[in-house]
């Protein structure tokens, strides 16, 4: 009979659940969106119940499509939006609040608290992160805060902490009936709680965040067996492969070796570097961060750029100023114009993540005059994206005292020739686009696989990956360094509006 792996992709907007063949081929695809949920500005919920339904029905739509049950499954695999925050009644099985996403900045105050003992880089060290409202280890801390009741019934053991890999496994496997609390080293290496060498939740990190460890999940390698699901469609399926979403993307795009690199364009946008089993410190503004651990192997480790608003800032365009009416118009909006007409977008709604990592700034666009339209504000959102990479491309070379000669891409953005186009005339580099664009559920999968057997190693993953298309440079040097230096003017007057 032939098998197939399962792979749940959580999203920032979206769940999906796509099946794969040996040939790391799609097979069926199920997805809905969730509700974006926001309080106030600068607070990002999701309600992780919906989340959990939302897993059920296109874990029964994709297999419905594709004809089968979960006897035909050999695996699940796990990647989900990393930070995304959780905390839940062990007993209940419900959220004690709305999740808090990555990409929510309401700990701000927090940062600048515990950065004023030590510096922004006071855990930077034995996390390899930056204090950032980013990560998720000051989300649970505001949660114990400011949830009435919640720091009490956490220290006594009655309330799990967990980001979305967690949740979901903890509700697959039975929830209040013996599910399980687990999470795997590249979504704990997320919280700014976990040393990098030992693999384990620091005691000196919980103390200085005051955080009960009764609350945190069991970390595990990325590919390993979790345990059985046991309710929903999926049940009697081995969960065997967990990777934060960046990272999942890296194992899709078989990044194995020191020195390959991936860009995932999504909500937002985050470049990837292999660093091979020893975790390489930053001094040019990245973060490090586990790669992946396959069971019974050392760690692997990666230098990380993330940029929080990407494809975020199209969906901007569409919801919020009602510019277009879909995301696929962007590309034609922007093509009607020949170039930005010097008008620069520069999407800090929640501050600069990498290199700058300045809670301060705030979006602006820059550079309007009356001959600027609807046309050049479009393509000035797609070049910002561009631009962003560009920024984390060279940060990435600095630090790893490398030149990038190639960038494999994945996301829903790749589909945007023209922004593929100057990707490639900013980078100076080709970009390659592979043959299966799903590169972060297929991570997932892949980690799954191994676990169990239906992939023999990495050299049989290697030989699924292709490439669809090979963008090459095409841009003048001159105008290059033109374009980089009005972007950076442009980065500058958006800092410091906070």
């Amino acid at each position: 009979m032939t098998q197939y792996i399962a792979a749940i992709d959580q999203g920032t907007t979206s769940t999906r659940l796509i099946l794969f063949d040996a040939a790391g081929s799609t097979v069926a695809v199920g997805q809905k969106e969730h509700e974006q949920i926001f309080p106030q500005p600068g607070w990002v919920e999701h309600n992780a119940s919906e989340i959990w339904q939302n897993t059920l029905e296109v874990a029964t739509d994709a297999l419905e499509s594709a004809g089968i049950t979960a006897g035909d499954v050999a695996a699940i695999g796990i990647t989900n939006q990393r930070e995304t925050t959780v905390l839940w009644d062990r007993n209940t099985g419900e959220p004690l609040n709305n999740a808090l996403v990555w990409q929510d900045t309401r700990v701000e105050d927090l940062v600048k608290q515990f950065a004023a003992d030590g510096g922004q880089d006071r855990f930077r060290q034995k996390t390899g992160l930056p204090l950032a409202s980013y990560f998720s280890g000051l989300k649970l801390r505001w949660l114990l805060d400011n949830v009435p009741g919640a720091r009490q019934r956490a220290e006594a053991g009655e309330l799990a902490f967990g980001t979305i890999d967690s949740w979901l496994i903890w509700k697959l496997t039975g929830g209040p009936d013996g599910g399980r609390h687990v999470t795997d080293v590249t979504n704990a290496s997320r919280t700014q709680l976990m040393d990098l060498e030992s693999l384990s939740f620091d005691p000196a990190l919980l103390d200085a965040m005051d955080i009960p460890a009764a609350v945190l999940p069991e970390i595990l390698a990325s590919s390993t067996h979790y345990g059985d699901a046991k309710v929903g469609p999926l049940a009697g399926i081995p969960i065997s492969g967990v990777l934060g979403d960046q990272q999942a993307a890296l194992v899709g795009q078989t990044c194995f070796k020191p020195g390959e690199a991936k860009n995932t364009y999504g909500t937002g946008c985050f470049l990837l570097l292999n660093t091979g089993d020893s975790p390489v410190q930053s001094n040019a503004g990245l973060i490090t961060t586990v790669a992946y651990q396959f069971d019974g192997q050392p760690a692997h480790y990666a230098l990380e750029g993330s940029i929080a608003i990407t494809g975020a800032l199209v969906q901007w365009l569409r919801d919020n100023l009602g510019l277009i009416t879909s995301s696929a118009q962007i590309e034609t909006l922007a093509r009607e114009v020949d170039d930005n007409g010097d008008v620069y977008f520069v999407p800090a709604f929640s501050g600069l993540y990498a290199p700058h990592w300045d809670a301060s700034a705030r979006g602006v666009i820059a550079g309007l005059t009356r001959y600027a339209n609807k046309g050049h504000i479009a393509r000035a959102a797609l070049e910002a994206t561009a631009f962003q990479t560009q920024e984390v491309a060279a940060a990435m070379e600095k630090d790893a005292g490398l030149t990038l000669t190639e960038l494999r891409v994945d996301g829903g953005m790749i589909a945007n020739d023209l922004l593929m186009q100057f990707q490639a005339d900013l980078l100076d580099a080709p970009v390659l686009i592979p043959k299966v664009p799903e590169t972060t559920a297929l991570g997932a999968a892949y980690a799954a696989g191994l676990a169990v057997g239906y992939w023999s190693d990495t050299d049989a993953l290697r030989k699924n990956w292709a490439t669809d298309r090979r963008i090459e440079p095409d841009m003048n040097p001159d105008e290059r360094n033109r374009l980089l230096a009005s972007w950076r003017r442009a980065v500058e007057k958006s800092r410091g509006w906070i």
